[in-house]
């Protein structure tokens, strides 16, 4: 395998031009990338408005936006007016695996809102918080870094890419709501944190913006039960 990687894909994605398991991956030019993360950075107001409404309500606005997206990305496969007006505005901005015909994967959008209505509904609100501003911030953080810097391959990734992932969520972790403020509470979220870097960096059977809160969620649901029995997850409500 060549220790070079002479092309540099989305996210901490290194790709090199040879034979390699990295070629699956879609490519963008670098513009498109932070517009796209841009957009994606967005995606943080998700988890912010979440901590201030009720769970009904998050479920209430985010059920139908969700569905909408979803009708529209499923759509654009099967319907050609779809077709051509969604790749006519929004194609530039999607990785190749998203234009698949073929595969008929979701783009990243839809894929948030499918993952923030999961959340909602399995985790606890602090917990759903928590991890989805780490998937916003760090996955966006590791995209742009990963691209402009990965030169070392971390399994399907690049090493520079899964640092600044972790790096990211533990500043995420030192500001991101806590139920008590206690120090373990820090040590839970810097674990979640560890787990979700290594998932972004080497999992790819479930799209990224699905898998990592979902595994940084249930580290932290686990270590909250282990080493915090007394706190009750539910208090923010």
């Amino acid at each position: 395998m060549t220790s070079e990687f002479p092309r540099r894909d989305a996210g901490s994605e290194v790709l090199s031009e040879r034979a390699d398991p990295l070629h699956h991956a879609a490519t963008i030019d670098f513009k498109a990338e932070v517009i796209r993360k841009g957009i994606h950075f967005c995606s943080l107001s998700i988890p912010t408005i979440y901590y201030y409404i009720s769970r009904e309500l998050a479920l209430q606005i985010l059920v139908p936006v969700t569905l909408a997206f979803l009708i529209a990305d499923v759509a654009r496969y099967y319907i050609p007016a779809v077709s051509r007006w969604f790749y006519t505005w929004f194609g530039w901005l999607l990785r190749r695996h998203e234009q698949d015909g073929n595969n008929k994967k979701l783009n990243g959008a839809t894929n948030i809102l499918l993952s923030a209505v999961l959340c909602v509904l399995v985790f606890p609100k602090i917990i759903t918080v928590n991890a989805f501003a780490i998937l916003i911030i760090s996955d966006s953080t590791a995209a742009l870094v990963g691209r402009r810097f990965g030169k070392r391959r971390l399994f399907k990734k690049s090493l520079e890419g899964a640092l600044a992932f972790f790096v990211s969520a533990l500043l995420v972790v030192l500001v991101a709501p806590k139920l008590e403020g206690l120090s373990l509470e820090y040590v839970i979220g810097a674990a979640a944190a560890f787990v979700g870097a290594l998932v972004e960096t080497g999992f790819n059977k479930v799209d990224d913006n699905i898998a990592i809160p979902v595994s940084i969620g249930a580290t932290m649901w686990l270590l909250y039960t282990l080493l915090l029995p007394s706190l009750d997850l539910h208090g923010i409500i």
